[in-house]
C-alpha cells in the first residue's frame, strides 16, 4: 500500500460540494502541487486535523476553483494513513477536473473500496466493520441503518469475538487432556465438552436466524400482483403506491406488460410488479403477457393475489390459486365496497384481507400482514449478516454440529478436535481475522468507488 490514491468521495451529480480524497504516503506531496493555501503555508508542514482555505489549480497554473483543504496524519485517519481531502464546489466538470490534476500530479486512481480496505489493512476497521459501511451506504429503512450501525460500532465482531473465545476454551480443554494424560490437570468429561458445544452452536444459530430478516430489510421483497383481468390489479398497484403508474381502464386486458415500481410499506421495500391478467390468451400479444406474468410469479418472494369480490370464484381465479399454490402468498378480494359474491371462508390462506383498491380502503392492512409472514415484527434489533457472513456462520455451525455428534458417537477426541478448530477457522474468517486475499478482494469489489 505504498501507492497513493485518489477519487472523488461525494456522488457524481451535480451540488452544493464535491470532496476528492487522497490517500498513502505521498498525500500531501500530490496535494501541494495543485492546491494553494491562503496565507502561503506549506501543505506537508500542516498537522493533522487542521483545515486550509486556498485556491485550486492546475499543474499549469489556470486556477480551476477554491476550496478548503482538510489533512488527517497517520495514523489518525479514516484509511490510517495520510490523508487529504480537498472540498470544492460541486459541479460535476470541476470535481473530475481537480481529480485529473490530482492524478497527473502523481496519484494513481483509487479503485471500489479501496480506502475502506485500506482501513481494514491498517486495522481500523475489522472485516465485518467494513462491510457494515457498504450496507450504511445502501440502508433503505431505518431497521437496515440500525443493524448496520451496531456492525459498524463492532457488534457483530464482539459477539463472534466472543464465540471464537469459547471454541477456543474447548480447544484447550481438549489438548489438555489428549496431549498431557499423565500431568496433573483436572480432567474435562465429554458430558461438559458436549455442554460447552451444544451452547455454542445454540449462540452461533441465534445469530445466523437473523440472516434472512436482514436480507429483507436492507434489499427488500419482490412482489408480484397476479390474477385474472378486470379484478383491479392495476388499481391496487396505484393505491398502494399513492399514484397512477398503472394505466386502468373498464377494458379486460388493458395491463399487456410487466410494470414495475418501488414501495415503502413501514420499513421494508416492495418491488412490485403488476402483471397482466392470467386467463386463456386470445391474441398473441395476451399470450405474451400471461407468459410474462407467470414469470413473475416464479421470480417473486411474495404474491398478492387478486380477486373480485363482486363476481363468484371463475375457472381462471381457481387456476391462478393452483398456480401460486405453497407460495408465500396474500389472497387480496376486492371492490369490498360493492355487493359480495366471494368471502374468506372460499380460501384457506392464512392472509386474506378485504380492500377496496380504488378508495383506498383496507389497503393498509398490507404491513401487518407482509411483516407477520416474514417474521419482520420483532426483527428491529438483530445483528444481520451478509452472504458471505451467513456461509462462515453455516459453516461453523456445521462442523459444531459434527463434532457434537462425533462426541455422541463415541469416536476419539482427535476427530472433535478436528471439527472444533475448524469452526474456530470459520469464525475467524468472518471477522476478517483470518482471511485470503481472495476473499478480500471479493469484499471490496462491491465498494463504489470513493469508499
Amino acid at each position: 500500500m505504498n501507492t497513493t490514491v485518489a477519487a472523488i468521495c461525494t456522488p457524481q451529480a451535480a451540488g452544493g460540494i464535491a470532496m476528492i480524497r487522497i490517500s498513502g504516503p505521498e498525500a500531501a506531496a500530490v496535494a501541494e502541487k495543485i492546491f494553494l493555501p491562503a496565507g502561503r503555508k506549506k501543505i506537508s508542514e500542516m498537522p493533522g486535523h487542521t483545515c486550509a482555505y486556498g485556491r485550486v489549480a492546475a499543474l499549469n497554473g489556470e486556477t480551476l476553483d477554491d476550496g478548503v483543504l482538510t489533512v488527517f496524519r497517520a495514523p489518525k485517519s479514516y484509511t490510517g494513513e495520510d490523508v487529504v481531502e480537498i472540498t470544492c464546489h460541486g459541479g460535476l466538470y470541476v470535481s473530475r477536473r481537480i481529480l485529473r490534476e490530482i492524478i497527473a500530479a502523481g496519484a494513481a486512481p483509487a479503485g471500489p473500496g479501496e480506502f475502506t480496505k485500506r482501513a481494514f489493512l491498517n486495522g481500523k476497521l475489522s472485516l465485518t466493520q467494513a462491510e457494515a459501511v457498504a450496507d450504511i451506504i445502501s440502508a433503505e429503512g431505518e431497521s437496515a441503518l440500525s443493524s448496520a450501525n451496531m456492525i459498524r460500532d463492532g457488534a457483530l465482531f464482539k459477539a463472534v469475538k466472543a464465540m471464537s473465545q469459547k471454541l477456543v476454551e474447548i480447544l484447550s480443554a481438549l489438548a489438555a487432556w489428549t496431549d498431557y494424560p499423565d500431568e496433573d490437570i483436572p480432567e474435562t468429561s465429554p458430558e461438559e465438552i458436549l455442554t460447552s458445544l451444544s451452547a455454542a452452536e445454540r449462540d452461533l444459530k441465534r445469530l445466523a436466524d437473523g440472516y434472512d430478516a436482514g436480507m429483507i430489510f436492507r434489499e427488500g421483497i419482490s412482489c408480484a400482483i397476479v390474477g385474472r383481468p378486470n379484478v383491479g390489479k392495476s388499481t391496487l398497484m396505484n393505491s398502494l403506491l399513492g399514484y397512477e403508474r398503472s394505466i386502468v381502464t373498464s377494458e379486460a386486458g388493458t395491463t399487456r406488460d410487466v410494470v414495475e415500481e418501488r414501495l415503502r410499506i413501514g420499513d421494508v421495500i416492495l418491488k412490485i410488479s403488476d402483471t397482466a391478467g392470467i386467463r386463456e390468451a386470445v391474441t398473441e400479444a395476451e399470450r405474451i403477457g400471461v407468459r410474462l406474468a407467470e414469470r413473475a410469479i416464479d421470480r417473486a418472494q411474495l404474491i398478492l393475489a387478486v380477486f373480485d369480490g363482486s363476481e363468484e370464484l371463475s375457472d381462471d381465479d381457481k387456476e391462478i390459486l393452483k398456480k401460486t399454490d405453497g407460495l408465500n402468498r396474500i389472497v387480496i378480494i376486492n371492490k369490498s365496497d360493492l355487493p359480495q359474491k366471494l368471502y374468506k371462508e372460499y380460501f384457506s390462506d392464512k392472509y386474506i384481507l378485504e380492500v377496496a383498491a380504488k378508495s383506498g380502503a383496507g389497503v393498509e392492512k398490507l404491513k401487518d400482514a407482509v411483516y407477520e409472514m416474514f417474521g419482520l415484527s420483532g426483527a428491529g434489533g438483530e445483528i444481520f449478516a451478509n452472504e458471505r457472513q451467513k456461509a462462515c456462520l453455516d459453516s461453523a455451525i456445521g462442523h459444531i454440529g459434527e463434532a457434537i455428534s462425533a462426541l455422541r458417537a463415541g469416536e476419539t477426541l482427535d476427530a472433535v478436535t478436528v471439527c472444533v478448530d475448524s469452526a474456530a477457522d470459520d469464525l475467524l474468517g468472518l471477522s476478517g481475522e483470518k482471511v485470503t486475499e481472495a476473499v478480500v478482494e471479493d469484499v471490496f469489489k462491491r465498494f463504489c468507488v470513493g469508499k
